[in-house]
């Protein structure tokens, strides 16, 4: 129960440089189900590093008919059972003789081999009332038992030398849990099978250990009958360590003392985690920065490990639909992303909006100014009738704002959770402001963005990277346009008008008004005539992108002539016009932020470029005199429409980018 308070007090605080500690699980559990997943969970849930399986596969482990159901469905032998949840039971398919154990337990506890349906009723019964949990009967298997034991992970695994189990000669023989604790059995290693047998048991072993997604070491227990024919019985994804025990014997047996065995399999967690052998460390270039190789390594196994958690995360956000109008929604995901950044170490200022949901700012210190602050929204353009699940399809993620706004998110916060886990992030001076108008054009925003950048050193903002690795070092400004005409009749003669061709001809000259960097876009038409003389209706939406205020301006003037052009019927004309998103412009600053980007970039190995977007983002009202970058989140495309997609790989990348963009900028003067 203490567990937590034990482990703040004994795990190794980490200076820069150095490496986080690792605990060596061997722990069973004490109560309940699923008992070797506990402490497991319990480190996960810490982000502290640990030796062996995670809870995911302890518990498919633990669980021998789940194992056995993954082993056949890999064309894995096993031998043939049944489950039995009461002694009442019958299955006509059943053929004696059986082996009767507990479905969820390890160690060889409460076996008993019987060959008769009143034995086997009275096996269940005790079974059953003893262990409260279901019964496994399983085929028994007459012949030789052998155990081997495997170390390493999916990408290397050694095999040792397979142990036999010597049955003296009698192949109805089982070892008990009893046996293994007072009178074991002896042991032959290496057993003594013919080349052919030992290369199939030992793929058969690695097959199993990759498929049930074990890590770091376990052991395999086989039968094998008269014909030769193997049947895995089962697999323990904690082999016990017991000086005794078939692993620890098949270890000395291949050539290690208990000390090296103990030592290798630290090694081989440690290149799990942390990318190479704590004892075998490559010697690093003298130019290389010493202190950033360690969180370099940590921070990308610690990301590569939680990959499926940040996925499951992103899709929590993205099931909430928050369109920017839908308020309530827009809160709901703020309250769920406070309480993941307050566990991280920040504390909340919220600004409480009426007409959209409530901007939120964060930071994790008590001072005014900043290292860097990162920006990003939370509300999304999508009415109800456009929003689109979160789904997930081979190599990319879909959802609605998936790549505008909530992949960034989720980037972030795997960020700030791998410099957590690396016990960086308390030396790191970090602001996070979350919007929520950003589909109106920031209006709302604006001020705040301008005030808490005044007081940072660098600004980052999270939306997607194009998908050659592109970072935005420049972006369009966006006007926006609402136009409404109608036509004024003064005749007493019905007739159909001619509003609408004069309204698609007038919308072909303000087309034509588009250039390389000031673009225009129509976005919606809506007209109608009728028979009559009631007025007839057209409405247009439309956008322009500039590069500067006077493009801008000009632009805007020319699309109003084109409008208020006399035609050859009276129109009566309204031009609302939405908020201006100002351009973003690539300053002497920006270029020196990309510069620190691609640098660690290529240290990462990782693909980037500079790049202009045509459409400016929240990043356009920070002040030019300060360093901004925007496009720091996952790589994605086809924002705005159904088909809007991130990268799945690309929240590792671009985490751990950020990981050490984040812990760069803290370090480096302004």
């Amino acid at each position: 129960m203490h567990a937590i308070d034990e482990m703040q007090d004994f795990m190794p605080r980490v200076m820069d440089g150095d490496r986080p500690g690792l605990v060596f699980n061997m722990a069973y559990g004490l109560q309940g189900h699923n008992r070797y997943t506990h402490v497991p969970a319990l480190l996960e849930m810490l982000g502290v590093p640990y030796l062996g399986s995670g809870p995911e596969a302890h518990a498919i482990v633990q669980d021998k008919v789940m194992t056995k159901l993954i082993l056949q469905r890999n064309n894995i032998p096993t031998p043939g059972f049944w489950v039995f949840s009461n002694h009442e039971e019958q299955f006509d398919d059943l053929i004696f003789p059986v082996i009767v154990k507990p479905k969820s337990e390890s160690t060889s506890m409460g076996m008993k081999v019987v060959d008769n349906w009143d034995d086997l009723r009275e096996a269940v019964r005790e079974e059953v009332e003893k262990y409260h949990q279901d019964a496994l009967v399983e085929q028994f298997i007459p012949g030789r038992e052998f155990a081997v034991g495997l170390i390493g992970n999916a990408d290397s695994v050694e095999v040792l030398p397979i142990v036999e189990i010597d049955l003296q000669g009698d192949p109805d023989k089982i070892q008990s849990n009893d046996d293994k604790l007072k009178k074991p059995l002896d042991k032959i290693c290496p057993a003594k099978l013919t080349k052919e047998q030992e290369e199939e048991m030992k793929r058969l072993c690695v097959l199993s250990f990759k498929k049930l997604g074990i890590h770091d070491f376990c052991r395999v227990d086989f039968r094998m009958d008269k014909d030769g024919n193997m049947y895995i019985l089962e697999l323990n994804s904690m082999a016990s360590l017991g000086l005794h025990g078939s692993f620890v014997h098949a270890a000395t047996t291949a050539g290690y003392t208990f000390e090296s065995l103990i030592n290798k399999l630290l090694d081989v967690a440690a290149v799990r985690y942390f990318g190479e052998s704590p004892s075998h460390a490559p010697q690093m270039d003298a130019s290389e920065n010493l202190r950033s190789q360690p969180l370099r390594v940590a921070a990308r196994s610690y990301l590569r490990s939680h990959l499926r958690t940040t996925i499951t995360t992103l899709q929590e956000m993205c099931v909430i639909n928050t369109s920017v109008r839908n308020v309530e929604n827009i809160n709901r995901l703020g309250t769920m992303l406070s309480k993941r950044l307050t566990h991280l170490g920040f504390s909340e200022h919220v600004h409480n909006q009426f007409d959209i949901g409530d901007v939120r700012y964060f930071t994790n210190h008590e001072g005014e100014t900043n290292d860097m602050l990162l920006i990003a929204h939370m509300d999304t353009p999508y009415a109800s009738r456009d929003y689109v699940q979160f789904r997930e399809e081979k190599s990319k993620l879909f959802g609605s704002g998936i790549a505008e706004s909530k992949g960034g998110i989720a980037v972030m916060l795997s960020a700030l959770q791998a410099l957590r886990f690396s016990k960086k992030l308390r030396k790191i001076n970090c602001g996070i402001l979350l919007t929520t108008d950003d589909s109106l054009g920031g209006q709302y925003a604006k001020s705040f963005i301008e005030s808490y950048s005044k007081n940072a050193k660098y600004v980052i903002g999270l939306k997607w990277g194009k998908l050659d690795g592109g970072v935005v070092t420049s972006a369009s400004g966006r006007d926006e346009f609402k136009i409404n005409i109608s036509n004024i009749s003064d005749s007493a003669s019905p007739t159909i008008s001619e509003l609408i061709p004069v309204v698609c001809k007038k919308i072909t000259a303000i087309k034509k008004l588009s250039k390389k960097d000031n673009v225009i876009r129509i976005m919606s038409i809506d007209g109608q005539t009728s028979y009559g003389n009631s007025p007839d209706h057209a409405s247009i939406s439309l956008y322009s992108t500039f590069a500067n205020k006077s493009d801008a301006n000009e632009m805007e003037r020319q699309i109003k002539s084109i409008l208020k052009k006399q035609e050859d019927m009276k129109l009566d004309l309204e031009v609302s016009k939405g908020v201006r998103r100002d351009p973003y412009s690539e300053s002497a600053n920006t270029k020196k932020f990309y510069s620190i980007v691609e640098e660690l970039s290529s240290k990462l190995d990782l693909k980037i470029n500079s790049f202009h977007r045509g459409i400016s983002s929240d990043v356009s009202h920070v002040p030019p005199e300060i360093p901004s970058l925007e496009g720091l989140g996952p790589l994605g495309a086809e924002y705005r429409s159904p088909n809007e997609y991130i990268i799945k790989d690309s929240l590792i990348d671009r985490s751990l980018l950020l990981t050490l963009l984040i812990h760069k900028l803290s370090t480096v003067e302004k």
